[in-house]
């Protein structure tokens, strides 16, 4: 059983990751209007990861007995000024998500509430990811300019599929 406070705690989160799911979405429209159909294909992957964290955090909370409860998000940006920009972007967000989990996961300890650290594992490990993944986008943009290797860039981040992990 949840408490109040780690329901209330989740309930943000969950909130947030839809947030995030919205950004990532906006980026894909940036995206495709600058003719960069492979980085809209990535960020489209990311909004899938998004709403796949949300949810799993949603199943959690009525699963432990509680409320999931959806509230209104403010609406995301819809420009950048570049391709970097839009990933710098991306990365300052996730660096906030990941202290954002890492939050949830101290006052699951505070409560000793061991499953909801447990639940809250899996998440701090997949911020590690989430952060090396974006970042080393920034560190090729930075590379690339805004060359002829961007175009390369766009077809290789173009592969990249959502794949819900086993659990």
């Amino acid at each position: 059983m949840l408490s109040n406070r780690m329901e209330q705690a989740i309930n943000d989160q969950m909130n947030f990751e839809i947030f995030s799911a919205n950004i990532y979405l906006s980026m894909v429209s940036y995206f495709e209007d600058r003719g960069l159909p492979g980085f809209a294909a990535w960020m489209r992957a990311q909004y899938k990861e998004e709403i796949f964290h949300a949810m799993k955090m949603f199943d959690y909370i009525l699963g432990a007995g509680g409320r999931a409860k959806i509230s209104a998000h403010d609406a995301p940006p819809q420009d950048w000024e570049s391709p970097l920009a839009a990933f710098e972007n991306a990365l300052e967000h996730e660096k906030v998500v990941t202290g954002r989990i890492n939050g949830l996961m101290d006052l699951a300890q505070q409560e000793k509430d061991h499953a909801s650290q447990i639940f809250f594992q899996w998440f701090v490990s997949e911020q590690v990811e989430e952060e090396a993944n974006v970042g080393d986008i920034v560190s090729k943009l930075k590379l690339v300019g805004d060359g002829g290797a961007l175009f390369m860039l766009d077809r290789d981040l173009g592969t990249r599929v959502f794949t819900e992990p086993v659990e």
